[in-house]
């Protein structure tokens, strides 16, 4: 049921989820399960342990490397499926989205779900405003390449993770992933779950791994996460539009960009900012659907993180005398 209004100048209203879907197909889309939750986490660790028992089990140079560029997707993993705890949406189960988005999820990644899930919804409720809290991420591009060189190189420096540190240490919040709280017990519940994760690697024989997850976790996640950002809402259409599809970018980029930036769903931001109900193992029915009714009629579309890039980046100007 295309919409003749879809196809009018971007200048019209945000289009309402009950204005395009039909309540059936809205309860479809927004249903949760506990089964696909436990699935996404346990995939999830499965690889994390996976990827740390090859480094144990070959080490060298190479597989470490190898790490450093695989594991910072499935920290990001965890990080992506506490954002689904956070919006209630990874299980069916409140208890399990409380329990396990903060103890397996958020947690290890240095993140705490409650103080995150109150930020994330006043991100929803603002996108499109000057009032964004999340604005400090992405608002300054368009950037130079000269200038995002230094991000990157603080980032895989450990500049920007030891930065995140030393705001836990202080009890302070608000970092690149927005997932701290306040105060010293977070900061404790955060060192115990990384005692668990380097006693269960010391069981197994693998102790010495645990400075290879938190040495990507310094370095190279923090670049993954800032690519993230970029990603969703960084030099989008209007920044300051109240319309999804002008705020907010969606990456339809191949499988093996997905495996390394964007897990279980995250490309799809457009799709998520239209209707954050939906759990992220849905996100794309809910594409397809929106594509059939004519919603991005019009749209640029990203074509993987490359495109993206070369819209966030730009040189300025030359000077002619």
């Amino acid at each position: 049921m295309p919409l003749q209004a879809f196809q009018e100048h971007r200048s019209r209203p945000a289009i309402r989820p009950h204005q395009i879907l039909s309540a059936e197909e809205r309860l479809a889309l927004t249903k949760s399960s506990d089964l696909a939750g436990f699935w996404l986490v346990a995939q999830t660790w499965s690889l994390i342990f996976l990827l740390l028992g090859l480094a144990a089990s070959y080490p060298g140079v190479l597989t470490s490397l190898l790490v450093l560029v695989l594991l910072p997707g499935r920290q990001l993993g965890l990080a992506v499926l506490m954002h689904e705890a956070g919006h209630g949406s990874l299980f069916a189960t409140s208890a399990w989205n409380r329990w396990v988005g903060q103890w397996l999820c958020a947690l290890p990644t240095l993140g705490d779900l409650p103080s995150y899930a109150s930020g994330h919804l006043e991100h929803h409720r603002k996108a499109g405003t000057h009032d964004d809290p999340d604005l400090a991420n992405y608002a300054a591009y368009p950037i130079s390449r000269k200038s995002f060189r230094r991000k990157v190189f603080r980032d895989l420096t450990g500049q920007t993770g030891f930065k995140l540190l030393m705001s836990l240490y202080r009890g302070g919040a608000g970092n690149m992933n927005r997932a701290q709280g306040q105060g010293r017990g977070l900061l404790a519940k955060q060192i115990l779950v990384q005692g668990a994760l380097f006693a269960t690697l010391y069981a197994l024989g693998w102790g010495w791994t645990w400075l290879l997850w938190f040495a990507t976790f310094m370095t190279t996640y923090m670049l993954v996460i800032r690519l993230r950002q970029i990603a969703e809402h960084g030099a989008v259409p209007n920044l300051y539009d109240l319309d999804p599809r002008e705020n907010t970018r969606t990456v339809e980029a191949p499988l093996w960009q997905r495996f390394l930036l964007a897990p279980h769903g995250v490309n799809y931001h457009l799709e998520h900012h239209f209707m954050a109900a939906v759990p992220c193992y849905r996100l794309l029915d809910l594409r397809r659907l929106l594509r059939s009714r004519g919603y991005f009629h019009g749209m640029p579309a990203a074509s993987g993180y490359g495109s993206v890039l070369k819209s966030v980046l730009q040189e300025p100007p030359s000077v002619t005398s």
